[in-house]
Formats: structure tokens, sequence, C-alpha cells
């Protein structure tokens, strides 16, 4: 019987490493520079040059001076808490910055990024044996106007003291973890997983000393969760011939998720590719034809109006641009517990890669 041989992983020991400590910095929608620089830190010496514009949004460049302009982008940002009043008492309320989950607030440990640095705080919530005493009474649920933090201050001016502020950001303490069977789980992977991901192609594209004959942005975006805000200003800014967007989607093997309205994906089953109005088609078939090609498993779903990615801001800019999006499967979505598999990891910057390898200013997208 002929022995057989795992095939080589893309990831290096140097590239998780990356990962972990990419996924354990704190980037919150409007305030993702520490985020940002850990990021740029990484990717400087795979590109020719680098950019930031004055959101934060980060841009890895390769063949600055070629006239023709492919992207490939992620977003940053993560969702968040803004301190919105504090009490006498020294309790904090809070707002939303982005889609945070309230459901999953309640006992939860953060961390406010305050003008003194970091504030531990946690999500306080009335103990089981005080809120069931009253069958008559129904339990109270979490919502945004009852959740409050703790951080350790019995009064307005201690919570002062320790430079927490209103307007602060407070973000959910849990960070990288490793499940068994190459499951990872961590808060954010929404979608500094992408920004890990288009990273590791220009590693690939540098180490391997491929030529590209277009030039290459590279593109970490902010303020995705809020409305595809950056992705809108960059997008104007370069004004690509091409981009390939890369995000996550819902894996909907798990329960309470409804396949008829999801679609089926699942981790560990390769990325997952979307049809809908901004994703151009004929796009979309190269990437499947260059998926097919490598062997590379992809999975498809449908988005309808929207992609709610930041493939819409860059189909739509300008004069029109041809994208694409790749997403990679994600489950538990907007929560701590964020997850994924690095099977799909792996094949989603190996379908980017390959696919950048197939694109041209040649390569014919003409609907007509």
């Amino acid at each position: 019987m002929a022995k057989t041989t795992k095939a080589k992983s893309i990831l290096t020991d140097k590239s998780l490493q990356f990962l972990k400590e990419y996924i354990n910095t704190a980037s919150p929608v409007g305030f993702e520079s520490n985020g940002q620089k850990r990021w740029l830190s990484y990717i400087k010496p795979l590109v020719d040059t680098t950019f930031t514009d004055p959101y934060g949004t980060a841009v890895g460049v390769i063949n600055p001076k070629s006239p023709f302009k492919v992207v490939i982008e992620a977003h940053a940002d993560e969702i968040s808490w803004f301190v919105n009043y504090v009490t006498p008492e020294g309790l904090l309320y809070l707002k939303r910055n982005g889609g945070v989950d309230h459901q999953i607030a309640p006992g939860q440990r953060v961390i406010i990024h305050g003008k003194k640095g970091p504030v531990k705080a946690v999500f306080g919530w009335p103990a089981i044996h005080t809120r069931i005493h009253n069958t008559e009474t129904r339990e109270p649920n979490p919502k945004v106007e009852n959740l409050f933090l703790d951080c350790g201050a019995r009064s307005k001016k201690e919570v002062e003291e320790l430079g927490v502020h209103i307007g602060a950001v407070a973000t959910y303490q849990d960070g990288f973890d490793e499940l068994a069977n190459d499951y990872f789980i961590g808060r954010a992977f929404d979608n500094r997983i992408g920004g890990f991901m288009i990273a590791e192609v220009a590693r690939l594209l540098k180490e391997n000393k491929k030529n590209l004959p277009y030039g290459l942005y590279v593109v970490n975006a902010v303020q995705e969760e809020i409305g595809l805000r950056g992705a809108e200003m960059i997008a104007r800014r370069i004004k690509p011939d091409i981009a390939i967007i890369t995000d996550v989607t819902h894996d909907t093997s798990t329960p309470m998720v409804n396949k008829i309205i999801e679609g089926d994906v699942t981790c560990g089953k390769g990325p997952s590719l979307a049809y809908g109005p901004a994703v151009h088609n004929k796009l979309l078939d190269l990437v499947q034809d260059v998926a097919e090609k490598k062997k590379i498993p992809v999975q498809l779903r449908t988005v309808s109006r929207s992609t709610g990615t930041d493939t819409d801001s860059f189909a739509y800019a300008n004069d029109g641009c041809p994208s694409v999006l790749i997403s990679i499967p994600l489950r538990y979505m907007h929560t701590t517990v964020e997850m994924l598999h690095r099977n799909d990891i792996e094949q989603t910057v190996h379908l980017m890669y390959e696919t950048l390898l197939t694109l041209s200013p040649k390569t014919n997208l003409s609907y007509l």
C-alpha cells in the first residue's frame, strides 16, 4: 500500500503567532489603531510600500506604479461598547458600538480603554436567587438599557480617577484559544481573520517570488461594522479595477440556525462563495474555475440585495469595480467564542493566492 503524506501547511509558526497576537489586540470600531499598527508591522516586509488614510485604514502595496490595480480586502474593526452614563454609585451604562450582542453580555469580563490605560470591568447581573423569588414575575432579559459595567469604583469620582470617561470603549476580554480537531476560538475573528488571511497571501507572493502584472493593494479597512465606511473611503482613493473581498459567514450547521434562510455552510468544508447583485458574475466564475483546477473545496450561498460586507462599497464605488466575496465559515458570530477551522483558513488563503496568479490586466470581465 502506498504511503500517503499530509499536505504541507500554508501557515507557519511565525504566522500563527501573529494571528494570536492580532486577535488578542483590541481594535474597536473607530479606535482600530492598535490592531492596525500590529498588522502593518507584519505586512511591511512583504510589500513594496504601505500607507494609511485619515481614519486608519491600512494598505500594503506591491507594484505601486502599475496603472492596473487589484485589491484584496478585509476589515479590521471589532464590535464593542461605548460608556454612555456613569451613575453616582460608579456603575457604567452603555451604548452599542457596532452590532454587539446584548444577550451574551451578563457575566462577561471586559477591558475599558480609558485615558490612563486599560481598566478591567465586568457586566454585572442580578444573582439567580434574586431573580426567581417571585414566580409571578418574569425574569428580566438582558437589554442595552439594563446592562451595566462594574469596574470596582463606588462613586463617579472613582470612575474618573481610573481614567474612564464618557465615550470610552469597552471590548470583551476573551482572546485566542485552540480546541480539538484544529478549531480556533476567539473574539473578533469577524473580521481580523480576514486581515490575517490577506497578509498571508502577501507572504506567499513574497516567499514564492511571484511577479504580478498589476499593482496589488492589500487593504485592511476600518469601520465596516457600522456601515462599510472605511471601505467607502479607500475604494474612492485607490480606484481599483478588481476587488477580492474576504469576510466571515455563518456556519449554519449548529442548532437554531435556519438553513432555508441562511443556506448550507459548514466549518471545515472550505471557503464560501456568494451569489448576489454586487458580486460580479464573471469574476465569480473565474474564482470557481480556479478552485476547481486547484482542487480547493468551496461552498455556495446567496446574499439577495446586498452582501452586508465591504464588497458592496467596492462594487459600487467610482465607475463600478468588478468585485467578488470569498468568505470563511464561522460559528457563533458576534460572540466571545467565534469559532473557525484551520483548514478553512488555509484553503481561503490558497484560493485568493491562486486567483491573483490567474488575473491580469487582460482578464475579460465584460458582461457584454
